[in-house]
Order: C-alpha cells, then sequence, then structure tokens
C-alpha cells in the first residue's frame, strides 16, 4: 500500500482520513478534540495515532491543512466598491479567507482604524486595470506604508505600478508579496496569482502567528487553510466528472458553499459583470450554522420567505438551545428531526446567497 495522512485541524475538531494513493481507498479515520488551548500538535498526533493504529506508516507523508485559530482573517482594500473591491472580495473568498473587512476609496485616518479594529492576517490590497488609474492604489499603499503596517499585505492591483508599490512597501517595513492583478480589464478576473500568494503568506505568517503550537512542526505540516483545500478539491472532482458541481458544509457557526461552473461566452459580451465572473467560487455565510449561528438561519429563513413568522417561532427554542451550547448532540428523534430542519434551511439559504453573488444564476 502506498499511504498518506490527510489531517483537518478545525477550530474545534481534528479529522485523520488515512488513504491508500495506489488503490484510491480509505484505509483508516479518526477524531480528536482540537487542543488550542495548549498545542494543536497533541489533539493532531492523537487523532493520527487513532487512524493509524493496526498500519505501517513509517515514513508516509502526511497532508495538513487548518483553520483553527478562526482560519485566516482577510482584509480587502479597493478602489471602489462596485468593481476592484468587490473582485477582490471574490478572489479572497476563493483563497479560503474569511472576508473580514472591505474598505474602498482613498484610506483615510478613520479607515486605518476601522481596519485595525478588524483584526485582518493579511491585507489583500487592489485597485486599477493594468496601464489604468494607479492614484488611488498608490495612495493607500503609501498610507499603509506611513503607518507603520506590519501585517502582511499581497498586492494585486494595477501591474504596472507592481513594483514600485511593493518596493515602497517593503523599505518601510511592511511585509509584501506582489501577484498579477486580480482584475486586469474590466470584466476579467483574474484569481489564479493573488489565490497562490495569500496560501504562501498564509503558512509562511499565519499559522505561526496564531501560535497554536511552540515548536515549528505544526508551521511545516500544514500545507493549506481548510477553505482552500477544499476548494481545491472541488475543483478537481469537478474536472474529473466533467460537469458542473456545487458543494455546502454545514458547520456550527457557517455555511460555506462551493462551485465550480462550466464558463458563459456571454459573460464576455454585452452585460458581463464588470467585476469580473469567478467560474470556481467559495461564499461563507457567517449567520448561518447548526450551533452557534442557529438563531440566524431562523431570521435569514423568514426573509427568504422559507418560514413564516410562527414557523420560525416553534423552531426557536431549539435554536436558542444550540447556540448556548454548541457542543449540544440531539439525543431523541424531536432533536434530530430540529437538527435536520435547521441544516435544510442553511443550506437552502446559502447556496440562494452564493448564487446571487455572482454569475451563479
Amino acid at each position: 500500500m502506498t499511504l498518506a495522512v490527510c489531517a483537518d485541524v478545525g477550530s474545534t475538531y481534528t479529522k485523520v482520513a488515512v488513504v491508500d494513493l495506489a488503490a484510491g481507498v480509505l484505509v483508516g479515520a479518526a477524531a480528536a478534540p482540537t487542543t488550542v488551548g495548549s498545542d494543536v500538535l497533541r489533539g493532531l498526533d492523537a487523532a493520527v495515532a487513532a487512524a493509524t493504529a493496526g498500519l505501517r506508516v513509517r515514513d508516509v507523508p502526511w497532508y495538513v491543512c487548518s483553520s483553527a485559530g478562526g482560519g485566516l482573517r482577510l482584509a480587502v482594500i479597493g478602489y471602489e466598491p462596485l468593481v476592484t473591491a468587490q473582485a477582490g472580495r471574490r478572489v479572497g473568498l476563493s483563497a479560503g479567507a474569511h472576508v473580514v473587512h472591505v474598505a474602498a476609496g482613498r484610506l483615510g485616518a478613520a479607515d486605518l482604524t476601522a481596519l485595525r479594529a478588524a483584526r485582518p492576517d493579511v491585507v489583500l490590497l487592489v485597485g486599477g486595470t493594468d496601464g489604468g488609474d494607479a492614484d488611488t492604489v498608490t495612495h493607500n499603499a503609501t498610507r499603509l506604508a506611513r503607518a507603520r503596517w506590519r501585517v502582511p499585505v499581497v498586492y494585486a492591483g494595477n501591474g504596472d505600478a507592481r513594483v514600485g508599490l511593493t518596493g515602497l512597501l517593503a523599505a518601510a517595513g511592511v511585509p509584501v508579496t506582489g501577484a498579477e492583478n486580480v482584475l486586469p480589464r474590466i470584466g476579467v478576473l483574474a484569481p489564479a496569482s493573488a489565490r497562490a500568494a495569500i496560501r504562501a503568506v498564509f503558512l509562511r505568517h499565519v499559522i505561526g502567528g496564531k501560535r497554536l503550537s511552540r515548536g515549528t512542526r505544526f508551521a511545516r505540516l500544514v500545507r493549506a487553510a481548510t477553505p482552500d483545500a477544499v476548494l481545491t478539491g472541488v475543483e478537481v472532482l469537478a474536472d474529473t466528472l466533467g460537469g458542473d458541481l456545487a458543494v455546502v458544509d454545514v458547520g456550527g457557526a457557517t455555511t460555506d458553499v462551493y462551485s465550480v461552473l462550466t464558463p458563459d461566452e456571454r459573460a464576455t459580451g454585452p452585460g458581463r459583470e464588470v467585476a469580473g465572473t469567478l467560474w470556481r467560487a467559495r461564499t461563507v455565510e457567517g449567520d448561518l450554522g447548526m450551533r452557534w449561528s442557529a438563531p440566524g438561519v431562523l431570521r435569514a429563513a423568514v426573509e427568504e420567505r422559507l418560514l413564516t413568522a410562527g414557523e420560525a417561532e416553534d423552531l426557536a427554542g431549539a435554536a436558542r438551545r444550540r447556540a448556548a451550547d454548541p457542543a449540544f448532540l440531539a439525543a431523541d428523534d424531536v432533536e434530530r428531526a430540529a437538527d435536520q430542519h435547521i441544516a435544510t434551511l442553511a443550506a437552502t439559504v446559502a447556496v440562494r446567497r452564493h448564487a446571487r453573488g455572482g454569475r451563479h444564476r
């Protein structure tokens, strides 16, 4: 057997699967609580030991992704809200980030204060098409440099200004990585370079910076943010199946939707989105979840006319119990039915929002 250990270190649980790569079969699996309070390696090693019991796994490669410690928090700074800032937000989501702040236009003192308050792990700085306006992105890079900004920055704006502005930021001590423009021209969204840069910054700065482990071994093991790895898996599956694909992940706090669609030639003609179309996309709905965010599911379902106010009230008690105790486990048919109902509503609302967020209509 040609084995590999695949692990996902989540905020609550660490899940491990052992795969026979040659045969393409699952040969072991286990889960353990994520030990964020001490050292995440304790939970990871415990889960791997349980999953590999009875197997010969010496010198077997480990493929680890992580969303522990809140995952990757990203702020986007764009030229204006409807084009480059929106394009940057879509790229950030596709890179596995939780977009915690979006700013547009020339940064002022209040904007910098709001940016700091959002506590991003990475800032995605975008603005201007290649060869187009560079005034706003230049102003914003200069403000970050003068503010002694120390959070890593990925520059993915006007390509003609890339060398000068990354040099300006680096000279001011800002950790900066240059990437190709996410919006090289109006209507064309090019996420690949920025997504790769965000992944590299996540591995280089964020994992170690969250102090999830005392040593360097965990940082060496992690290869991607969990949502980024999931989208990559969805892309591979869609390419293998040869068709469109959507995957919904209903969690305790958020519901994530991943989709891979066949590009539509009409998207390049009249009426195309000026912010571009992301045909391989991910969205995160922070108010939709099975535990922490259960009350938000009911509010959203009423807004979407999936529930009447009276039906929502009937489920309100179950939602409050789950929000108050995220470790709650359904122990009877009534509670299991409530879980299923809340999950169905969360998935339905999340898919509708995902479809409205781009060309996924």
